[in-house]
């Protein structure tokens, strides 16, 4: 890929080109994040970070969206109330969708993290074999800077939105290394809770209630030996019209629950602050 790429917006602007520079090399992003804590602080899954350090009681609240974005404002509201700045990752589809456009303006005005997600929301590999891939490395690097672009068009700056979530949460070590070849960090979200399913239907056999996932979080929190410290807590913005009960609608309870057992919330860029590029 040229040092600039010329892209058609679709499903940002819906017309016109803009040019794409892509994000600074790995040496710029090494000199520009500088590494003040070992790979041992982090835990890793394919070579992205997915849980911060135990050694606090800190949460970092991740948010994606894609197609739907139904609960953001009352999730806006919900972190407002308490004085929590969140970090949301968003599709090209979510950006371009008119409807959202109040929200991500707040969301850039408050001081929340508003990052990446995928520009067309590519599935990266298969579910059955995720050391495979379903993508060309330029077909990785042009998705990724269109949806910078989109977001820089909404004001939001390379320097702001450096760590990224893969689409669908999937990605391998591959994924990894091609976004540090572009400047980009791809982290994920920390296992243990099933509060990524919140967008399950409620007609699906993989359907889990608000209660189910609720009770996951605070069990979790509650029987590990380091609860919820470090952790990355993943919930979408949005659901389908088929799934009935709005995980978001638990969001105050949940965070109060929290606030209660001296959690401390902070955006991602600061719980993974320090970080080595990569674990070895």
């Amino acid at each position: 890929m040229s040092a600039a790429v010329v892209l058609t917006l679709l499903g940002c602007s819906g017309k016109g080109t803009a040019e794409l520079v892509p994000a600074a090399p790995r040496n710029d992003l090494m000199a520009a994040m500088p590494v003040t804590r070992p790979a041992s602080d982090f835990t890793w899954v394919e070579n992205a970070i997915v849980r911060g350090s135990r050694d606090e009681k800190v949460i970092a609240l991740m948010f994606t969206g894609g197609s739907w974005g139904d609960g953001t404002m009352d999730i806006l509201d919900t972190l407002e109330e308490r004085g929590i700045l969140g970090s949301f990752y968003f599709t090209g589809e979510f950006l371009a969708n008119p409807e959202n456009q109040a929200a991500l303006r707040r969301m850039i005005a408050t001081g929340h993290t508003v990052g990446a997600h995928g520009h067309g929301h590519l599935l990266y590999a298969p579910w059955e074999d995720r050391s495979q891939t379903l993508v060309t490395q330029e077909d990785f690097t042009e998705d990724l800077l269109l949806n910078m672009a989109a977001l820089e068009a909404l004001g939001v700056s390379r320097e702001r939105s450096i760590w990224w979530v893969a689409p669908y949460e999937w990605y391998n070590r591959q994924h990894v290394e091609w976004s540090l070849a572009i400047g980009m960090r791809l982290f994920n979200f920390s296992p243990g809770t099933v509060s990524h399913t919140d967008y399950t239907e409620s007609d699906a056999p993989n359907f889990r209630t608000n209660d189910t996932i609720y009770r996951s979080i605070v069990d979790f929190e509650a029987n590990q030996p380091d609860g919820l410290n470090g952790f990355v807590l993943f919930t979408h913005v949005g659901s389908s019209p088929k799934r009935l009960e709005k995980f978001h609608t638990r969001l105050p309870e949940l965070l109060d629950h929290l606030l209660a057992k001296g959690y401390r919330f902070v955006l991602v860029e600061d719980l993974l602050e320090g970080a080595p590029l990569l674990p070895e």
